[in-house]
């Protein structure tokens, strides 16, 4: 499963380089900048990272302006099983600007600070994140 994770993540960062049309780009001028992050829970701790997902890092997305689009977790299409040792997650931004900002604020916040270092107390519970940046298409109905 976590190839197929690393599978998809890459066929959606060779689409979000856009690709050259006749006449200009398929990349909307429009378009909000997406960022889609996969969190790689540390080993036994996904439960505990889904937690501070539902009951923290939400809400302090939001105060600091950044949108959330949705979460997932991978789905094995053989056996319908979720893969919960993996969140695939997407955030919308005005530009990289904002997000750099938002982040920088995210980071910073003391409530962030606090909650993080409790549910850490025990170790990371995540081992790992990639994060992909996403510009819409000119034909995207989500900009």
């Amino acid at each position: 499963m976590r190839r197929a994770a690393a599978a998809l993540i890459g066929v959606v960062a060779l689409c979000a380089a856009g690709t050259a049309v006749r006449g200009g780009t398929s990349v909307a001028t429009d378009s909000r900048v997406f960022e889609m992050r996969t969190y790689h829970a540390a080993e036994g701790r996904a439960q505990e990272m889904h937690a501070r997902f539902r009951q923290h890092t939400s809400a302090l997305f939001r105060k600091h302006g950044m949108t959330i689009v949705g979460y997932w977790v991978p789905l094995d299409e053989k056996t319908g099983t979720a893969n919960e040792d993996l969140l695939v997650y997407i955030l919308a931004y005005p530009d990289l600007e904002a997000r750099r900002a938002a982040w920088r604020a995210f980071s910073s916040d003391p409530e962030w600070r606090r909650v993080k270092a409790e549910s850490e107390r025990n170790g990371p519970i995540v081992a790992k994140v990639d994060s992909v940046f996403l510009k819409a298409t000119d034909y995207s109905p989500l900009k």
